[in-house]
């Protein structure tokens, strides 16, 4: 039942690590990976959101917040 969450969290944190150090260096595809880590971050923040559980909750709003976040580092809108 959790599997995918679990992937999703993985995954997430993962390219989240990733895109800060892209970043962290001004790499010329820092921007192309922030799209992608939102894309990412909102595919586990739904995902956590359809379990119950206190920890899941709080995953999902941190995936939001990052999602938020990583597409205001691109320079794009929430679609």
């Amino acid at each position: 039942m959790m599997v995918e969450c679990i992937r999703l969290d993985i995954d997430c944190a993962a390219i989240c690590r990733l895109a800060a150090s892209y970043m962290s260096r001004d790499s010329a595809y820092a921007m192309d990976l922030c799209r992608l880590c939102a894309d990412v971050c909102d595919a586990c923040g739904e995902e956590c959101a359809r379990h119950p559980q206190a920890h899941c909750k709080a995953c999902a709003q941190a995936c939001r917040r990052c999602g938020d976040e990583c597409r205001r580092m691109a320079g794009i809108a929430k679609a």
